[in-house]
């Protein structure tokens, strides 16, 4: 089913607010992101399988705009989410000797996922619907090991503060 202008803007337009969002405690901080990833990988995972529906149904048109649909998430929400993690989020784990190597993981995680964009944008067909099902599956595992490992973590560690690392995130936190 093709998305509406509208309905594209609407499902992105959290990323470009401007109101900054603070928490009182790590385990609200990690409450937020979770819930925002689980908003996310619902997102991908809804454009994807629409795109494969497409694809798998013969419909060239409506398979164009589901591309151009998921291309545009990815670009519009995937990739600032990526990068707005790997500075002040990942930063201070990445500094300690028990983190280091888990975040060195996590930004593997994002270069790979950025370069299944950068191979989605030329993309079609069947290569498409195939890359579009891979993000999302990279980024439900990617999400896994910072929800359960690296975000823990953090929350754990008296000497860093996931709720002051995302203060004002909203790509990170959603709003």
């Amino acid at each position: 089913m093709a998305h509406t202008d509208e309905e594209h803007a609407r499902s992105h337009s959290h990323a470009h607010s401007h109101s900054h969002r603070a928490f009182d405690n790590d385990d609200d901080a990690l409450a937020a992101i979770e819930e925002h990833h689980t908003h996310m990988l619902h997102r991908v995972t809804a454009l994807s399988d629409a795109l494969i529906a497409a694809v798998a149904g013969g419909d060239g048109g409506t398979a164009y705009d589901e591309h151009a649909t998921l291309v545009a998430w990815c670009e519009d929400e995937l990739i600032p989410h990526a990068v707005a993690e790997e500075g002040p989020l990942y930063g201070p784990a990445r500094d300690t000797p028990e983190g280091r190597l888990l975040v060195e993981g996590m930004l593997l995680d994002h270069q790979t996922i950025i370069g299944l964009v950068e191979e989605l944008r030329p993309a079609e067909g069947a290569r498409a619907a195939a890359l579009g099902l891979v993000i999302t599956r990279a980024f439900a595992l990617h999400l896994r090991k910072e929800n359960e490992l690296l975000f823990p973590y953090i929350a754990r560690n008296p000497d860093i503060s996931l709720a002051e690392a995302v203060a004002g995130l909203e790509e990170v936190v959603g709003q």
